[in-house]
């Protein structure tokens, strides 16, 4: 069993800290530097954080990103959700696929608890520390 995150949900985390250190816009290819990512996997890393409205962006020689007001009460429960999808999900812990209401697994119910532990303890984690 593993509860893994995927590298876009670390470079997001680590994107919206390093504006919120800079304390202002910073071009794509510098935030992506300063990352450690690609220019072109920053753009699908930062997509779902614009799409939320938690960073701006803009095109062209002035362009680049920025943070949006409001992002200091993010939590890491939204950061993971904005990137990964629901939390916690229905995959299956025993096996390939989802528990369905006709075929849930031993763990199901167990599992489902520990879940929901978890996203509240995101829940309560602030981003930007």
């Amino acid at each position: 069993m593993k509860l893994v995150l995927q590298r876009r949900t670390e470079l997001a985390l680590r994107a919206i800290r390093e504006l919120h250190a800079y304390g202002g816009r910073l071009q794509g290819a510098e935030l992506a530097e300063r990352i450690d990512t690609s220019s072109n996997f920053l753009t699908q890393v930062m997509a779902p954080l614009v799409e939320a409205s938690w960073v701006r962006s803009g095109r062209g020689p002035n362009g680049g990103y920025s943070l949006a007001d409001g992002v200091e009460d993010l939590s890491m429960l939204d950061l993971i959700q904005a990137t990964e999808g629901s939390f916690p999900s229905n995959q299956c812990v025993l096996r390939d696929g989802k528990c369905s209401d006709g075929e849930i697994c031993a763990l199901h119910d167990s599992w489902s608890e520990v879940g929901v532990a978890i996203a509240q303890r995101f829940r309560d984690i602030k981003v930007l520390l």
